[in-house]
């Protein structure tokens, strides 16, 4: 199948998380499988066009947003590693920033965010019928994508070019959902019926390009089955639970992958010691190199805790910020990195001046740090309010760092609660989004850390899981067929 796949970011392009992770490695995932595979992004002022050898292409377009017209420039990268093709859609007013999607000196996101993604939008059909690439299928990640979904049923739907082509929308988290004032209607050159009360753009007097994108694709994937559920619930739902529900028969839910070749201690090359299930001794040498860099002291029976995430509340950090004085009477030590809400920051660097031997906390994003801490720390704590996917609780199960995380989205769907009568388990699981419930969970992982042979086979329960992009791949490839021929 020809399968165009339509993002506002992918990996190691520009990111600013799991959404990245993804379209950097489900499409060559794809290509493995025989697909023909081409990939549209930004073209971000912050992408380095010499390191990644882009190649501009030799025509010039124009298009035509809220009334005025501005210049599309398109660079290519075919990898002939991965098989896949990468097209960076330009233009300098929208996308010559260093930043994605908010503006640091106002502390919001892009006012003109829903034009910068309107012209991607139709700069992905320009774009594809200049070179001559007719997908099969359109799949749009998010609400920076969403709008190819309805603009393909309505203005598009006379364009034989893309005649029977079908969508998919994957949805990474329902949060965001591309919401902007009532006045952006008018931009999208649509029809004035389709932004009513009831219909597809209007959501509580504002226009909603997830929404639309729900309404108007043929298929709508999730990221995990358990979220897929949740998301029809008003507890998740932001809003949609109903828009979802009536696609409920089209609503799939498809788990995250890993891809193995960057996350895994036995290749990868960004931490001191590489190590394997068969032998563990590298990733003690990885704890007290992290410790030694975090200059906290390094107790050999004392467990490590890892924290990799967005600061946020969505993250669980309210709970943490409760439980922080009666965990750290424990005798563990913590290091967290990530980046986030201004309150969390002054919280961590309270606990790192209030327990300067056991926490160390570094506010900013490293991924070459991150890999070392899920390598080195014994426990890796994930208590998300909702959790979409989530990625690092399986990156930490690779590393064989036990993950502590609450029931929900993808965080039920890859770690198996320990069961003390059994010794089964991959990690420490707790239900209720409360402060008892989490610190319940930390103390039964806490009990089992000095028990070396029980823990060592949680940690190699979890080391031996697979979660690789291939399976996910097959997944997507299963339900692109069946749009395709039906």
């Amino acid at each position: 199948m020809r399968i165009a796949v339509i993002a506002s970011e992918a990996a190691p392009f520009a990111r600013t998380g799991g959404l990245g992770d993804v379209v950097g490695a489900l499409p060559a995932a794809l290509a493995r499988l025989g697909h023909d595979v081409k990939v549209y992004l930004p073209r971000y002022g912050s992408i380095d066009a010499a390191k990644f050898a882009l190649v501009p292409l030799d025509w010039e377009a124009t298009i035509n947003v809220a009334g005025k017209t501005r210049p599309l420039s398109v660079e290519v990268k075919h990898d002939r590693k991965n098989g896949v093709e990468y097209f960076f859609l330009g233009n300098q007013e929208f996308f010559g920033r260093q930043n994605l999607y908010h503006d640091p000196e106002a502390g919001k996101d892009y006012d003109d965010n829903d034009e910068r993604f309107l012209f991607f939008s139709h700069a992905v059909f320009e774009t594809l019928k200049r070179d001559g690439f007719q997908p099969d299928i359109f799949h749009a990640h998010d609400w920076q994508a969403a709008l190819i979904t309805p603009l393909i049923k309505t203005v598009k739907a006379g364009d034989g070019f893309f005649a029977g082509a079908r969508t998919v929308l994957t949805i990474h988290n329902l949060a965001y959902q591309g919401t902007f004032e009532k006045d952006s209607f008018d931009k999208l050159g649509l029809p004035a019926d389709l932004f009513r009360a009831t219909g597809p753009f209007e959501f509580y007097e504002k226009v909603n390009f997830l929404k639309a994108a729900i309404w108007f694709a043929d298929k709508i994937t999730t990221v995990s089955e358990q979220y897929a559920r949740e998301i029809q619930s008003p507890e998740y739902g932001c809003g949609l639970d109903g828009v979802l529900q009536q696609r409920v028969e089209d609503l799939v839910g498809i788990l995250n992958g890993v891809d193995y070749t960057v996350w895994s201690p036995s290749r990868d090359h960004k931490i001191p010691f590489k190590y394997h299930r068969a032998n563990l001794s590298g990733k003690r040498g990885n704890k007290v190199e992290l410790l030694r860099r975090a200059s906290l002291p390094i107790r050999g029976k004392t467990p490590l805790i890892g924290v990799i995430s967005r600061l946020v509340d969505q993250k669980g950090f309210d709970l943490v910020a409760a439980v922080a004085d009666r965990l750290f009477e424990e005798d563990v030590q913590m290091i967290v990195l990530g980046s986030g809400a201004e309150m969390y920051h002054k919280f961590f660097q309270y606990l790192e001046q209030k327990y300067p031997d056991k926490c160390r906390a570094y506010l900013t994003f490293d991924d070459d740090l991150a890999h070392r801490i899920e390598a080195g720390s014994d426990i890796f704590l994930m208590p998300s309010r909702f959790e979409p996917c989530g990625l690092n609780q399986m990156y930490s199960l690779k590393y064989g760092t036990v993950p502590v995380v609450r029931r929900v989205g993808g965080l039920a769907d890859t770690v198996e609660d320990y069961d003390e009568d059994t010794g089964a388990g991959t990690g420490f699981v707790f239900e209720e989004y409360t402060e008892d419930a989490l610190l319940e969970a930390l103390a039964r992982a806490l009990r089992l850390f000095p028990r070396k042979r029980q823990w060592t086979k949680v940690v190699k329960a979890g080391m031996a899981q697979d979660y690789s992009w291939d399976q996910s791949a097959q997944k997507y490839h299963r339900l692109f067929e069946q749009l395709v021929h039906s």
